[in-house]
């Protein structure tokens, strides 16, 4: 229906026999604007979100998206009473707050709206509920930011929507996911598995047209969801919400988070990054990072738990003549998780023969690091006869157990524990000679409440909460030590915990289950961590056909391996049987791994600012990513088999450019910086590079 005859009709809906209906339609009460997004409310205190700049369009109805949940049902409609805005300065810059209150009984409501110059499109909220009767209230749960979002019927992508889902579970998903009739996740922040939890607490969902975020502003982290859902009929669906019992006795308030709403354009990176700098605004700080992070790695894991000293030290040569610079030893080092005494088989003179082959892999010009799971104690260790009292009790009473380790959680928020940890990192890096920690496991991201009365908590959440604080004693004791040590974090597949990010210096892909989800998790964490954060894509051996180089190096990511060495050396099984190595270096793959690393060692795209504000990773087509490194701009394009047109964004209009495919060295001739495209084909990726050409 075209937009004069929709108002025709709605005139005449008002003006005839329909007008007793038309006169009670709630009145807006407040009309507020952040950059192009548009926030209205009502007289019952519903909003609706409009999108306004070069067209005007309905984003979400008018929808009761501040509630809370008192006798098992939401309590949605408050009868306006008064609004007042209020300049305000702070934190996040100079601004504006808009008040606005309304009743329910003996519920009153009263909803913060906050808008900064610096981030235009930003609604920051804060709701309050006081208890005006004479009897207690109970709050179960409140919701904010809850919307609706329609399809667009006109849009013509098969897609409605994509999400950025920062829910960490068990299935390892992807980050970012096409939205399809009967999608549906929670992205709870708590534990959705026994060691599967925690997470960045933002989702977005986003079209050609627009994109909506929302998230929380907390400087820890908080048990609250982010759920998501789309049906082909109503939409995507989305909302902050938070389940906990308050009893309110009157005359008493309790407040939400501080939570905000985000309009963008593209896909879900420009949310990301404005979540990021909020927190920086409100005072998360991240280090610079040290070129030590940079350097591209060996791990000594393709030779599994029943290594062999001599299979590493015979294969140290090897790496560092193909220009490696770190050499990791994984997981079979030690007896158990919690004692980490070493094996006698493989360090029989304890901690002097385990410095000896930390200077063994100095001596080959490498840099060691060491494989930990923190918080992981497994049952009968030394550590928990003599501490039974370290462990993370359920309200039960019972272990939180961390399956994959067979452990058991200890209690971040326990000082005693953290003590014992910061002497282990001690030990690693003084006693044993480490340059760098892998710190490795699902259970890194969240921790369940903790109700050990031994630890006199205030509340049990104070596990959840400090988590973030446990890893900052890691990363500032071994900092204390080297200030250049490398701190790597690996959840194991989960999505990562943004709160925890200042407090590690090299994130990783985590085990990927293919190349698509290294190129997905590099512009999630360049997103969250910096453009030109250093961010590793684990071993190639995990990526499409074990090789797949052009994924890492083409987001601007750090190259790694864990081949074996020579092509005939075994691999020994859990019964310590010899088996053929599937992740040999022949000479073969000698040639094409010095080949990558030559290239990585070249361009060093690592450290480029990563433009992920130029493509959007699902709309485009072929996928697309970009890195700007002084004068000259890098492209990355992602396809099983491609022939046509690409763009190449961001470029200077005034500039010429010399396109040339840097991997197979290919001319691709002289652009224009202005809407500059060329013709290509290829299949699986084609990296190029645009060189500034002088008049």
């Amino acid at each position: 229906m075209d937009r004069t005859k929709y108002l025709h009709i709605l005139l005449a809906f008002c003006t005839g026999i329909f007008l007793i209906s038309c006169s009670t339609a709630p009145k807006v009460v407040a009309d507020l604007t952040s950059g192009d997004l548009v926030l209205e409310v009502n007289q019952e205190l519903s909003t609706r979100l409009i999108k306004v700049g070069d067209s005007r369009i309905e984003i979400a109805p008018f929808n009761y998206s501040e509630k809370v949940m008192v006798g098992g049902k939401w309590v949605t409609s408050f009868a306006f009473s008064n609004v007042a805005t209020t300049d305000i300065s702070g934190e996040l810059g100079r601004g504006s707050m808009t008040m606005i209150k309304g009743q329910n009984g003996s519920l009153e409501k009263s909803v913060s709206f906050q808008v900064f110059e610096k981030y235009p499109g930003v609604f920051v909220t804060q709701v309050s509920y006081t208890n005006t009767g004479t009897e207690p209230i109970t709050v179960q749960a409140w919701k904010n930011h809850a919307y609706v979002i329609p399809t667009d019927p006109k849009q013509s992508a098969k897609i409605p929507f994509y999400a950025y889902q920062s829910g960490a579970y068990e299935s390892r998903a992807d980050w970012i996911l096409p939205l399809k009739d009967g999608f549906k996740q929670a992205n709870y922040m708590g534990m959705n598995a026994t060691d599967y939890g925690g997470g960045t607490p933002v989702i977005d969902v986003w079209n050609p047209a627009f994109g909506i975020a929302v998230g929380h502003l907390e400087l820890t982290s908080k048990l609250t969801a982010f759920p998501t859902s789309y049906s082909n009929e109503s939409g995507a669906k989305i909302a902050v919400k938070y389940a906990h019992d308050t009893v309110l006795e009157p005359g008493k308030s309790t407040k939400t988070f501080i939570t905000f709403i985000a309009l963008h354009k593209g896909d879900y990176f420009a949310a990301l990054e404005t979540y990021r700098s909020m927190m920086i605004d409100r005072g998360i700080k991240f280090d610079p990072f040290p070129e030590t992070t940079y350097e591209p790695i060996w791990c000594a894991w393709g030779y599994e738990r029943n290594f062999k000293i001599d299979q590493i030290y015979n294969t140290l040569p090897k790496v560092a003549e193909m220009g490696y610079k770190w050499a990791v030893l994984d997981d079979g080092y030690h007896n158990a998780e919690g004692d980490w005494a070493l094996l006698k088989d493989k360090f029989p003179d304890g901690n002097a023969g385990m410095k000896a082959f930390t200077d063994e892999i100095r001596k080959n010009g490498l840099r060691p690091k060491l494989w930990w799971a923190p918080l992981a104690a497994d049952p009968g260790t030394d550590l928990l006869k003599e501490h039974p009292e370290y462990v993370l009790m359920n309200e039960d009473g019972s272990t939180q157990d961390i399956s994959w380790w067979d452990s058991y959680y200890l209690c971040p928020a326990y000082p005693p524990v953290r003590e014992y940890t910061k002497d282990l990192v001690r030990k690693i890096l003084t006693t044993w000679g480490y340059d760098g920690l892998k710190i490795d496991g699902q259970h890194l991201n969240g921790a369940p409440p903790c109700y050990n009365p031994a630890h006199h908590h205030e509340r049990p959440e104070e596990s959840v909460e400090q988590m973030a604080a446990f890893f900052k004693d890691i990363y500032d004791t071994a900092r204390s030590i080297k200030p250049d040590a490398v701190v790597e974090i690996c959840p194991c597949g989960a999505s990562y915990a943004f709160h925890t990010m200042p407090y590690f210096n090299q994130p990783v892909s985590s085990d990927p289950l293919n190349s698509w989800q290294i190129r997905l998790k590099g512009k999630t964490l360049k997103a969250l961590m910096g453009r030109n954060a250093p961010y590793y894509g684990d071993h190639v051996e995990l990526s499409d056909n074990k090789s797949d180089f052009a994924s890492t190096v083409g987001v601007g990511g750090v190259v790694g391996t864990k081949f074996t060495w020579p092509p005939e050396e075994p691999v020994y099984d859990r019964k310590n049987k010899p088996q053929p190595s599937d992740i040999a270096l022949t000479p073969e793959r000698e040639a094409q791994w010095v080949k990558w690393l030559d290239i990585y060692t070249e361009k060093m795209l690592s450290k480029g600012e990563y433009r992920g504000d130029l493509y959007d990773i699902g709309y485009d087509y072929p996928e697309t990513h970009a890195i700007q490194k002084g004068s000259k701009m890098y492209y990355s394009f992602y396809n099983e088999s491609f022939s046509g047109k690409v763009q190449l964004r961001g470029l200077q209009a005034d500039q010429k450019y010399a396109i040339k495919d840097y991997v197979n060295q290919i001319d691709f001739g002289i652009v224009s910086g202005n809407a500059a495209e060329i013709s290509v084909t290829f299949e699986g990726s084609l990296l190029l590079e645009a060189i500034p050409v002088k008049e």
